[in-house]
């Protein structure tokens, strides 16, 4: 098992910053491969992208590319999403998620969820 807590949500810019957290106790962290998923009102949820456990590759969905950044910290069982050049598009409930699969971008392939923070961006 693994517990995800996400922080670090709240009301920014259109064009601003922010950075998300998400603790994680329980099983290894360090041996999961971490992964950012957002919901907008009346919107499925999407893969917004991931760190592999191995090497600390990252992946991105096309929407985020450029302007967002995952990194993780496996001595503080810390995954962040650093988010820069917000758009209004942007605003979403945002999930962190533990996979034991490579390359993982579907919700399935996650197995372990956070409880989510809400990112809203304003013009």
């Amino acid at each position: 098992q693994v517990q995800l807590v996400e922080s670090g949500g709240g009301l920014v810019q259109a064009g601003g910053s922010l950075r998300l957290s998400c603790a994680a106790s329980g099983r290894t962290f360090s041996r999961y491969n971490m992964g950012w998923f957002r919901q907008a009102p009346g919107k499925e949820r999407e893969f917004v992208g991931a760190i592999t456990w191995i090497g600390s590759s990252t992946y991105y969905a096309d929407s985020v590319k450029g302007r967002f950044t995952i990194s993780r910290d496996s001595a503080k069982n810390t995954l962040y999403l650093q988010m820069n050049s917000l758009k209004l598009e942007d605003t979403a409930v945002y999930y962190c998620a533990a996979s034991d699969m490579t390359w993982a971008s579907k919700i399935s392939d996650y197995a372990y969820w956070g409880q989510g923070t809400q990112v809203t961006v304003s013009s």
